[in-house]
């Protein structure tokens, strides 16, 4: 009786996210340290999508006619799927050449639909993790639970382990996805894109970390959405470092930089993202972490666990 009844009351009972994460200034807290001499994280994050054509296209690059969208959107669809015919392998090929292991966020539907791409993730080594099973906002899902299940089971059927991770479409979440994904046993999230270093985030099943994902760092607001030139992301991306790296010999900080292949990996960007990653790399204390990496860390270096539970 008492399960039966525990949806409805956390429906009634969802947290905003106030209420869930409390204010902390980082001027104010006890130094994270990572190991050794290293003093800052890198979380590259490779996202792979599944667009379905029989539905509008989750973004687009040539606009509708007239300001009329249509169904099926071939052109948009086509754009990202040159991504995963050819622009993942440019990023792929950039990775193993310089000895990264990237998190790979991927649609659950990739595992059927692109095995290509996800045989060659698992083969690298590459963290598998949760983006939704089609992408599409978490707010738009029928059957929220559902899809996140059948998400984590089609990673997990394809890669013989359940993704502790999930970076919902779009960062997309509703009142209570983040209850969800605790309830079902995900770890860490991307989606609250809100410090320089992991933090804890309360849900029905106790404490939820979140990895310090990025928006400023990402193609998507910069080439897609703000427009910037392909170099800009470059540029961008070497300050971002600098700044996170001179901060960082006082406390462990974490830059997130994230990749879709249909549009970094495209002829005319991919000499720029080969340009910042080995700048970055050239520098002693980085290390080139997956999201679940960080998370092994965070848990063991945070001051005190937290242990609020709802």
């Amino acid at each position: 009786m008492l399960r039966a009844a525990r949806p409805a009351l956390s429906k009634l009972m969802a947290r905003t996210p106030r209420q869930r994460i409390p204010y902390s200034a980082i001027v104010d807290r006890p130094p994270l340290r990572l190991p050794g001499a290293a003093r800052l994280a890198v979380w590259p994050v490779v996202n792979v999508e599944n667009w379905d054509i029989r539905k509008p296209m989750p973004r687009a690059v040539l606009p509708a006619p007239m300001g009329q969208s249509a169904v099926p959107d071939l052109p948009n669809w086509a754009w990202a799927e040159y991504g995963m015919r050819v622009g993942f392998w440019r990023l792929h090929a950039l990775f193993r050449e310089l000895g990264i292991v990237p998190t790979l966020a991927l649609n659950g539907s990739v595992c059927g639909e692109y095995p290509r791409v996800a045989q060659a993730a698992l083969e690298g080594g590459w963290e598998f993790m949760g983006h939704g099973y089609v992408q599409a906002p978490m707010h738009s899902v029928e059957g929220q639970r559902q899809a996140i299940r059948k998400t984590i089971e089609a990673i997990r059927s394809f890669t013989g382990r359940a993704p502790r991770g999930w970076e919902s479409p779009g960062l997309t979440e509703t009142f209570d996805t983040v209850d969800i994904l605790a309830e079902e046993g995900i770890e860490y999230v991307a989606d609250w894109v809100l410090d320089d270093q992991p933090c804890e985030i309360l849900t029905s099943r106790g404490a939820i970390v979140s990895i310090p994902y990025t928006l400023e760092m990402n193609d998507v607001p910069m080439m897609v959405v703000a427009r910037h030139s392909s170099q800009e992301w470059m540029l961008r991306g070497v300050r971002q470092f600098d700044r996170l790296y001179q901060e960082s010999e006082q406390a462990a900080r974490v830059m997130a930089i994230s990749v879709h292949p249909y549009l970094s990996g495209v002829p005319h960007r991919i000499g720029y993202v080969e340009e910042l990653f080995k700048y970055i790399r050239e520098k002693p204390g980085v290390l080139f972490w997956t999201g679940e990496r960080i998370l092994d860390w965070y848990l063991e270096a945070r001051p005190a666990a937290r242990t609020t539970t709802s």
